[in-house]
């Protein structure tokens, strides 16, 4: 890594220039560099990962089934589980919870590793060198870049607006694609929000039993906004909704919390109106970390090293910027649509992305169930999730290349949440785990190309395709398979025979073996799990409950304890012992109060 203050450098040449930091913009950086290509990586803050670690967004959402863990995203939950002493099993909102500082640790390791990559700390772009229709770099305050392509991975597509680069803000309505659940016109809602809002996340620590230092009342404090935060929860399932280990809370809240969404337009007015934003921003999470100290007490304060501290709001327990949640989003050649995401009939998955050929043009997977955030506002969205596992999980879908690609603009490609999708779908793409699936494609995309020579738009997606499934470090599944896990051998044979043959695609989302039976693959437990017996219990459709045999009991167990699993074999035998006896093995996570199991069996 290279900061600019040191001001060594004035002009670079890259085959790849990754522009920000964040989840998709380091997945690109490393997959590029990965496959070869010379890449320079410029990010605005000096921590690597976006809304996993700078945004302080440490309870990721969506992909995770051990189906969809594959990736960059599956390398990550994989280094984070021998990372963190006390495990990943700590809040009820995610099955990942992790210090922030881990996450950025994680991305700083992989970039040092690899001597093609240059990353540089060099605040954000102020001005993108274009010739016609064609990117030739970026300059920044005190670098500039040139590049065979250029990748914008900022946090609000900030290198399509300097670049001209047709692109979208805010709402569409019915009459654009048909989605079902997009307004007909304008409301008050979409006047007020005309994207969806940011949070500015704090980390509170628990110092129990000591007193924590009092968190400041900032100026004009007014509690009312945070009135209800808690109401229909209680005090501790709210702590517990971002609980992080070390007794510390990721408060990312969206009741009556700190969502913020106050003229958000001022994002993309000017540099001043987005500093007028981000202080009020800051301003009204301080509001909120006060809030909960005054009404739950002093044992709970500030994380003050959660973050590293910085001249500009954020920084020390508050993340180094916001968790956006929408940005500008590029006019592409493909826009992805509700529809697009949503399960076909009858069915658990969404149909694959072809192009007018037939042929599969998906690069990444996601499975989120879709949210939006306006505070205030409840906005319901078409249905799309299923149980599974003995919960609700999102159904899955899967992106096409045409989603990264400028309809009208060369040299350039997107790996953010500003790629080519409608408002209503960026509620289930801007997830996590999804952005840094098209970062990774994005990236090999780019090292693709300056292997072949070509543009982005000419790239042949099955070369793209093959060349992430069969990457040596992070292979990434494309097609969503519920039972297709990233250790099955027979993983990568499957995923090359429905891209062949995506009739044969079924709607229930698993694949079968050659006699037509669903695949099972086998349960292998981690080293650290623990073994229950007791009674497999069904409430409901995929709701089970565990009751502990009375001659082996444990103390500390929550009551009741819910079963839940992410393996698609354990989700099986679930429905097949209900009512029966049998050691369960997994994972307690006494937030949620369920027992994550690894593996069922009589």
């Amino acid at each position: 890594m290279s900061s600019l203050q040191d001001r060594t450098m004035d002009h670079l040449q890259a085959d790849v220039l990754v522009v920000g930091g964040g989840t998709g913009g380091t997945a690109a950086a490393l997959q590029a560099a990965r496959r070869g290509a010379k890449t320079v990586l410029v990010s605005e803050y000096g921590w690597l990962g976006g809304m996993l670690t700078s945004a302080g967004v440490a309870a990721p959402d969506g992909n995770e089934l051990l189906a969809f863990q594959t990736g960059i995203w599956g390398a990550f939950l994989r280094a984070l589980q021998q990372r963190q002493p006390e495990g990943l099993e700590h809040s009820w909102v995610s099955f990942f919870t992790y210090e922030p500082q881990l996450g950025a640790a994680i991305f700083a390791d992989w970039v040092a590793a690899l001597p093609n990559l240059h990353w540089i700390v060099g605040g954000a772009p102020k001005v993108v060198e274009r010739q016609g229709d064609r990117i030739l770099g970026v300059q920044f305050e005190t670098v500039t870049v040139d590049a065979t392509i250029t990748l914008d991975g900022t946090e609000l597509g900030d290198v399509l607006a300097l670049a001209d680069v047709p692109h979208r803000w805010g709402w569409d309505w019915q009459t654009n694609w048909d989605e079902p659940s997009a307004p007909a016109a304008p409301t008050e809602l979409t006047e007020k929000y005309p994207v969806q809002s940011p949070t500015w996340v704090v980390i509170l620590q628990d110092v129990d039993p000591a007193i924590a230092p009092p968190i400041p009342r900032p100026p004009q404090f007014d509690p009312r906004p945070f009135a209800d935060a808690w109401t229909g929860y209680g005090a501790e399932a709210f702590m517990n909704y971002g609980r992080l280990p070390r007794h510390q809370f990721m408060m990312n809240w969206p009741h009556h919390g700190n969502d913020y969404g106050d003229r958000l337009s001022r994002l993309v007015e000017s540099d001043a109106a987005r500093q007028d934003f981000l202080a009020d921003a800051y301003h009204h999470s301080q509001n909120f970390a006060y809030a909960i100290q005054a009404a739950l007490g002093d044992r709970y304060g500030l994380a003050a090293n959660a973050f590293p501290s910085q001249s500009f709001p954020g920084g020390g327990a508050y993340a180094l910027h916001p968790y956006y949640r929408e940005s500008r989003r590029l006019q592409g050649q493909v826009t992805v649509c509700e529809r697009d995401i949503l399960p076909l009939a009858g069915g658990a998955v969404a149909a694959l992305p072809t192009d007018q050929a037939g042929n599969v043009t998906a690069i990444a997977l996601g499975n989120y169930a879709n949210d939006h955030h306006y505070p205030g506002y409840d906005f319901p969205l078409h249905p799309k999730s299923i149980r599974w596992g003995g919960r609700w999980t999102g159904t899955p879908f899967s992106l096409p290349y045409g989603c990264l690609i400028p309809a009208t603009v060369e040299g350039l490609l997107v790996c953010e949440k500003n790629s080519s999708v409608s408002h209503i779908a960026n509620g289930a793409t801007r997830l996590q785990p999804t952005v840094l699936n098209l970062g990774q494609a994005a990236g090999m995309a780019a090292a693709l190309c300056i292997e072949q020579g070509c543009a982005p738009r000419d790239l042949s997606v099955r070369k793209l395709q093959d060349a992430l499934l069969s990457d040596p470090t992070a292979p990434a599944a494309i097609v969503p398979l519920f039972n297709l896990i990233p250790d099955d051998p027979n993983w990568i044979t499957v995923q090359r025979r429905v891209l062949d043959n995506p009739d044969t695609y079924a709607l229930e989302g698993n694949y079968r073996t050659a006699d037509g039976a669903i695949a099972y693959p086998d349960c292998i437990p981690s080293s650290n799990a623990q073994h229950f017996k007791g009674r497999v219990i069904q409430l409901g459709e995929q709701d089970y409950r565990f009751e502990l045999d009375p001659d082996s009991p444990i103390d500390g167990l929550p009551a009741p304890l819910s079963l839940v699993t992410l393996h698609p074999t354990v989700d099986q035998r679930l429905q097949d012992l209900a009512g029966k006896w049998a050691i369960a093995i997994g994972h307690v996570n006494r937030s949620g109060n369920w027992l994550r199991l690894e593996a069922l069996t009589q």
